[in-house]
């Protein structure tokens, strides 16, 4: 089976094909150029199943992360992902970005707290068990600030892992309060399309027009209108 695993919930833009039955990647490609993805998403794909020697057409299961991450990201990854497997009417996996990123270190025997960086020293986060290339979650998707994450992991006992781009804020947090951690290493520490596919082999498989991002916030355009609406009302009231 071949899996094509898109990831454009943060920066960088990601996408690989992983063939299951041998147990390889036939292709991987990480831009992070700063453009938006949707002028580098539908590039990289091409270009990518281009030089793996397939199309659409061969592709078994269409994967994307689903949150959390960028609000603009993830409906761009999600919107490519439904086009393309509405086209040769194939299925679809949704998963988090998160697990996906603890998939990039399945390898490594440990607790895996993958983080994305929410701004305001807040990270979306969840934690995960690798035992044996096993990945087993432990908590699920929250947002929380970085030394509150820092101290809930004091709870565990062997080696941490971090990854993500949250994981420099963690590990400056979980350091302050005399926690022992690790970086993972750069290639593996933030998001690939390797690591969906891995984590869509065990996603659900639905329709095209199911997928829907998965949000930990509410988009910063709606806060403000919600705040607005709070303030108009209070307005209201003084009259």
């Amino acid at each position: 089976m071949l899996i094509l695993g898109i990831d454009t919930a943060a920066a960088p833009c990601c996408a690989a094909v992983y063939d299951t039955d041998k147990q390889q990647t036939l292709g991987s490609f990480v831009i992070n150029n700063k453009l938006t993805h949707s002028v580098t998403l539908m590039p990289v794909v091409s270009d990518l199943l281009r030089n793996s020697g397939i199309t659409t057409e061969d592709i078994d299961l269409f994967a994307v992360a689903n949150g959390p991450g960028s609000f603009t990201g993830l409906r761009i990854g999600i919107s490519a992902v439904k086009g393309m497997a509405f086209a040769v009417s194939k299925p679809c996996a949704a998963v988090s970005t998160l697990e996906a990123m603890a998939y990039n270190v399945a390898m490594c025997d440990g607790i895996v707290c993958a983080s994305i960086d929410a701004r305001c020293n807040q990270v979306y986060t969840a934690t995960f068990l690798n035992d044996n290339g096993t990945v087993t979650r432990l908590t699920d998707e929250e947002c929380l600030k970085a030394d509150e994450l820092a101290a809930r992991l004091s709870e565990y006992d062997g080696d941490i892992i971090l990854v993500g781009d949250g994981a420099q804020l963690v590990k400056k947090a979980a350091g302050e309060q005399g926690i022992d951690t690790r970086l993972a290493p750069d290639p593996l520490r933030f998001q690939t399309g390797y690591g969906v596919c891995l984590a869509a082999m065990n996603a659900e498989r639905i329709a095209p027009e199911q997928l829907m991002p998965m949000y930990l916030k509410l988009p910063q355009a709606q806060r403000e209108l919600m705040a607005k609406n709070v303030d108009a009302y209070k307005e209201e009231r003084k009259d």
